[in-house]
């Protein structure tokens, strides 16, 4: 099934940091791992990924480094800011929050 954009522009920040909440990671590294968590359900492409890397740089919430790969190929890795991990805090207990409420009004309440 392929997912509105609308709805995958609302998890990308959550799902960003919540990869780099476990390592360090280069652009590749995190489209790759999106795409294999979701058995394709997301395809992340670079046109999604970077923009948003970017963006959460600029508001502290990464940062980043170039660093030599093992094959000698420079790779810029991301890494999660302590502003970043209370996001990632906020976000999580936000999704939580609303998937809960939306699964409310699509299914009903949950049986006592």
């Amino acid at each position: 099934m392929e997912f509105s954009q609308e709805l995958i522009k609302g998890t990308v920040v959550p799902v960003i940091l919540k990869l780099l909440s476990e390592q360090e990671r280069y652009g590749y590294e995190i489209m790759k791992l999106v795409n294999e968590r979701t058995d394709n359900a997301f395809v992340w492409k670079e046109g999604t990924l970077y923009p948003w890397l970017h963006r959460l740089e600029g508001e502290g919430l990464i940062t980043s480094e170039w660093i030599a790969s093992p094959e000698g190929r420079q790779r810029k890795y991301y890494r999660i800011t302590r502003r970043g991990l209370a996001m990632l805090k906020t976000r999580t207990a936000e999704w939580t929050a609303f998937s809960r409420a939306v699964n409310v009004l699509l299914f009903g309440p949950a049986p006592a």
